[in-house]
């Protein structure tokens, strides 16, 4: 029995003679592959950097962190292959696998989010400040993740918006251009000169401030409804907030409706005639009835 115990012993200590050597290479593999992962790491950060100036979500961290892991992880192997266990770890890496496949099953809404974070990030269609409207959904960008882009609406609620709904339909910047469009609708009666409605209406839209000179307005008469001359007004203001574009449109507004008055041109709106033998009939705001006893 002693000399049983005596033989086990003098074979374990030969075991751990022959593989201290082992063990020593494969400690300074990890050691040296660390040493080049963190330079690498180093090195991806101050190109990303000087290629890349703005940056919202530290996107050079997390892809430094990823070529760090490969570095590391490829000296974790070849330690693991010197002393022999490697064929271990690829059966738990087999195993890992089908768990792998599982999550990503359950996590593709995220994946897909991240990946949609990346490429907003990449290609920066919008940023902090911006007025953009985003699957419905109107307001100034408050921040922007990896999963989400917050959103702060007029009315004052701040809506999440998942990344990848930006890359499956089509979204809004306003703010792109620091200018914004104004499309006016309205419409006079058929008692006024058409000529005269035109002019009033952009001598009054250049007096506003936010107008844009330069851009220039757009006046067309589009349609002869059942009570009106319908016409559309376009024209450009500066645009850093939606108070700038509202300002724009309740400015005109006010101008043309004070200035309607002054010229006596009339604001069509629907109104019923009464036929008392006059050809098409008889506006009763128009024209004063007289009636016969």
């Amino acid at each position: 029995m002693v000399d049983n115990i005596t033989q086990i012993w003098k074979e374990f200590q030969q075991n751990v003679l022959e593989h201290i050597p082992k063990v020593v290479l494969a400690l300074i593999i990890i050691i040296l592959f660390a040493l080049v992962a963190s330079g690498a790491k180093k090195i991806c950060i101050n190109v990303y950097r000087k290629a890349f100036k703005e940056n919202y979500l530290n996107i050079e961290r997390i892809i430094a962190s990823l070529f760090y892991a490969l570095f590391f992880a490829t000296g974790v192997l070849l330690a693991l292959h010197i002393l022999g266990l490697d064929k271990p770890f690829e059966k738990l890496l087999a195993g890992a696998g089908v768990v792998g496949i599982i999550a990503g099953f359950a996590l593709k809404d995220i994946a897909s989010n991240m990946f949609s974070g990346l490429l907003v990030d990449l290609q920066r269609p919008y940023k902090v400040g911006d007025w953009v409207e985003i699957d419905g959904k109107y307001g100034v960008v408050l921040d922007i993740s990896w999963l989400t882009t917050k959103i702060k609406t007029v009315p004052g609620q701040e809506v999440f918006v998942p990344n990848q709904i930006i890359y499956n339909g089509t979204f809004t910047n306003y703010s792109t251009w620091g200018k914004r469009r104004i499309i006016l609708r309205s419409g006079v009666s058929y008692g006024d000169d058409l000529e005269h409605v035109r002019s009033v209406a952009l001598d009054e839209v250049k007096k506003i401030e936010e107008y844009l000179p330069e851009e220039g307005i757009d006046f067309y008469f589009t349609d002869i409804g059942g009570s009106t001359y319908d016409f559309m007004l376009r024209y450009w203001v500066k645009f850093e907030s939606n108070d700038d574009f509202c300002k724009g449109m309740n400015d005109v507004i006010m101008h043309i409706k004070k200035r309607f008055e002054q010229e006596n041109i009339s604001i069509a709106y629907p109104v019923t005639t009464l036929d008392f033998g006059v050809k098409g009939g008889v506006n009763l705001f128009d024209k004063n009835i007289k009636v016969q006893k």
